[in-house]
């Protein structure tokens, strides 16, 4: 006898269940530090082996972050969150005189901040990578050695990199710490802590009020900003410093400071040019009142240091620093020399033998 076939049943994959985040997940997910216009990134895990690779510490999300700070996490996100409604700020805005002229703003951060900053600097700041052609804020790095590789050449090409910690804004940091290897969360912290927008006050209904007026980026004062303006600009360093030796340059640079020596006055003309290309595609400008081109029947200076021949001060600079010695050695017999002043000169003294030993030995004799 014939069975009749057995029943076909359509079997419907059951989908997985919605992910639910709690109120306080959902507004810190689109909160404008982790707001992201490309939402996969958002989801962006970090690459532990990356992380190995430029021996930096791991850390899978902000619980994490915060242990390694000694935070409770809503700390961390107290320090970490961008707000256009904030009641108060984190830095304290000043200016200081420069010594070309005009002022230059600094954005210190206060106490609690500037603690947490110190010890992001020590975690994973300092162990960031920076270029061989990078002197400032580098340990056993100095205006000496910036200016050695540039002692008599026949010509410096001198440039200026125009409001460089402002240049290295929020979205820079972050994709700098994603390529290292750090998810996109972890990412986005770190980089509100290490970063901080103008602040203009204004007074909404009787309160006070701190909106942004201008896009986050590496304050000028943080402990942070030296070291990450080292990472942040390795490709160029490294672009620039190729594009130098194509002309039989030698390139360093000492934070905003970018040298180029030689002895072809017409390879110095092309390097500026080439030179401006280059920063203005990694997205930095040239502050053009601040270009030199000296050649070597000139005083050539590189960070304050002359390089004519040898390292040293200037002659002019010499002179005023015997005649300090000799005003002090005449207030001091006369029994009314000033304690600060003996110590600003022994500071002065050492910056020479620093720079060149001979030289602060001739002073010596001669003071």
């Amino acid at each position: 006898m014939h069975k009749p076939a057995p029943q076909q049943h359509t079997v419907t994959a059951r989908r997985p269940p919605k992910e639910r985040l709690t109120r306080d997940e959902a507004g810190r997910l689109f909160s404008p530090t982790l707001r992201a216009a490309a939402r996969n990134l958002r989801t962006l895990a970090t690459d532990d082996a990356q992380l190995a690779r430029y021996g930096l510490p791991v850390w899978h999300d902000e619980t994490a972050l915060a242990a390694a700070l000694d935070l409770e996490p809503k700390a961390l996100r107290h320090f970490s969150m961008h707000s256009a409604t904030d009641r108060a700020t984190h830095y304290v805005t000043f200016a200081i005189a420069k010594r070309s002229g005009g002022e230059r703003l600094i954005m210190a951060p206060k106490a609690r901040l500037k603690r947490l900053q110190r010890r992001l600097d020590a975690l994973l700041v300092s162990k960031l990578p920076a270029s061989e052609f990078a002197h400032g804020f580098r340990r056993k790095r100095s205006v000496r050695s910036n200016a050695e590789p540039h002692v008599g050449r026949g010509v410096i090409l001198q440039l200026d990199l125009k409001d460089f910690f402002g240049s290295i804004h929020f979205g820079r940091v972050r994709g700098l710490l994603i390529a290292l290897g750090y998810g996109y969360p972890v990412a986005s912290v770190l980089a509100a802590l290490m970063t901080e927008a103008p602040r203009q006050p204004v007074l909404v209904g009787g309160t006070r009020y701190f909106p942004p007026a201008g896009p986050r980026a590496c304050p000028q004062g943080a402990p942070t900003s030296p070291g990450l303006s080292n990472a942040v600009v390795v490709k160029m360093d490294r672009r620039l410093a190729g594009l130098a030796r194509r002309y039989g340059f030698a390139y360093t640079r000492y934070a905003d400071d970018l040298t180029f020596s030689g002895d072809d006055i017409a390879g110095a003309h092309a390097l500026r040019l080439l030179a401006q290309r280059v920063v203005e595609d990694e997205g930095f400008e040239l502050n053009h009142d601040k270009t030199r081109i000296r050649r070597s029947g000139t005083r050539q200076t590189v960070t304050g240091v002359v390089v004519n021949d040898v390292l040293g001060l200037s002659r002019q600079e010499r002179r005023r620093l015997r005649a300090a010695i000799h005003r002090y050695a005449a207030a001091h017999a006369a029994g009314n020399a000033d304690a600060a002043q003996l110590g600003r000169l022994d500071g002065k003294v050492a910056y020479l033998a620093m720079l060149n030993a001979a030289q602060a030995r001739r002073l010596a004799r001669t003071g």
